[in-house]
């Protein structure tokens, strides 16, 4: 496979840096951290007029129907900038699940809004037993003449706060991976209560969502009955790969900021740059911030390809990139000293998104007990 970038993915990736540090500084960001009043405002308007929102839905949908390699691109330079609006939620698992399994009629009807930005999208997965797996998957969904009662506690949703629509997984039959089923669920149906919680990372808004008997249109069903797992699994797979992207980007961004403070600030006379200690640490961010940009890149390519290991190479790619984020943020707080733990510096807030995406779509001990679980499959 060829990692390297093509000419437009190289435009892309520059294009968006300068967007970014445009309209998106870390003043900004600090605004929406208290009340988030502009989050699927003006600057989600600009993203829409760029094609951001529409970047892999299908051109008859008014997208540019562009590879997921390309979204990774996009998604390394919002991790950079810590952009706080809901675009992995919308575009990496909402558009991504209508284009994998939308009927003709869901699609028509939600990815143009997407595109435009007039609707926006979360995932409603975690449970009460906090668990990623199949069997965590405790809400229930009971047949109503046609329709379906939605009834349970999801936790943890990131972005429903500002969702039009969440895609809930629920139990219509028996217990583990088999009996799920997916809905597209309208937030403002009667007996939803969405509640916004307090989380390590403030750029971020994270809810708990109560379904009590929620009634459901039997068109709102996202794929076959009782296969919602194996469909979900391939959505999670590209939202993996899309998070892990934007982690590598905030933890590049951590890298340039600790080797220009090292340059930049002297003890003894001297740059701390200089001193070997500083140097280890440096180097050892590096090298982590660049198996993070290969483990992206080949998941990108390997799920976007529908590879044999497309499955594997995107559980690898978020538990590497989880783990290794955390280290390089914890590094460059260190590097920076004092000076580090102050909230005028930014860092802080690349180590809270760091410790919060450590977590979303299960941790690393998660995806390398998947992981393990397909290699000792595959060799029997």
């Amino acid at each position: 496979m060829d990692v390297h970038l093509s000419p437009e993915q190289a435009t892309l990736q520059e294009a968006a840096r300068d967007f970014l540090s445009r309209e998106c500084p870390g003043e900004w960001v600090r605004e929406q951290m208290e009340d988030g009043r502009d989050l699927g405002g003006p600057l989600w308007t600009k993203m829409a007029d760029l094609g951001w929102l529409g970047l892999i839905v299908p051109e008859r949908f008014g997208g540019a129907d562009l590879d997921l390699l390309s979204l990774a691109v996009l998604c390394e330079e919002m991790g950079r900038a810590l952009l706080p609006e809901p675009y992995l939620s919308t575009v990496a698992i909402g558009s991504l699940a209508l284009v994998l399994a939308g009927s003709e009629e869901q699609q028509q009807h939600h990815l143009p809004a997407i595109v435009e930005g007039r609707s926006r999208v979360a995932l409603a997965q975690i449970d009460d037993p906090l668990d990623w797996s199949p069997e965590g998957i405790t809400t229930r969904a009971e047949s109503a003449g046609g329709a379906w009662r939605l009834s349970g506690c999801k936790r943890f949703v990131n972005d429903a706060q500002w969702a039009d629509w969440l895609i809930v997984p629920a139990r219509t039959s028996a217990s583990g991976a088999s009996g799920i089923s997916l809905f597209l669920l309208d937030v403002r149906s009667e007996g939803v209560t969405i509640t916004p919680i307090d989380y390590t990372d403030q750029t971020r808004r994270v809810c708990n969502v109560e379904l009590a008997r929620v009634r459901v249109d039997g068109s709102c069903l996202l794929g076959p009955i009782d296969e919602g797992w194996p469909l979900l699994e391939r959505i999670l797979d590209r939202a993996k790969v899309a998070l892990a992207a934007e982690m590598l980007g905030g933890a590049a961004q951590v890298l340039d900021s600790s080797v220009t403070y090292a340059k930049q600030r002297e003890q003894f006379g001297k740059p701390i740059g200089s001193f070997q200690a500083i140097q280890h640490k440096c180097a050892d961010q590096f090298i982590q911030v660049e198996g993070m940009r290969s483990a992206v890149y080949y998941a990108a390519w390997a799920v976007g390809n529908e590879e044999p290991d497309a499955h594997l190479s995107a559980c690898l790619a978020k538990s590497y990139c989880a783990d290794a984020y955390v280290d390089v943020a914890a590094e460059g707080i260190q590097i920076h000293g004092g000076l580090g733990f102050t909230w005028e510096q930014d860092l802080h807030l690349y180590y809270k998104r760091a410790k919060a995406s450590q977590l979303w779509l299960g941790d690393g001990r998660f995806q390398r007990e998947a992981a393990a679980g397909l290699l000792l499959d595959a060799s029997t």
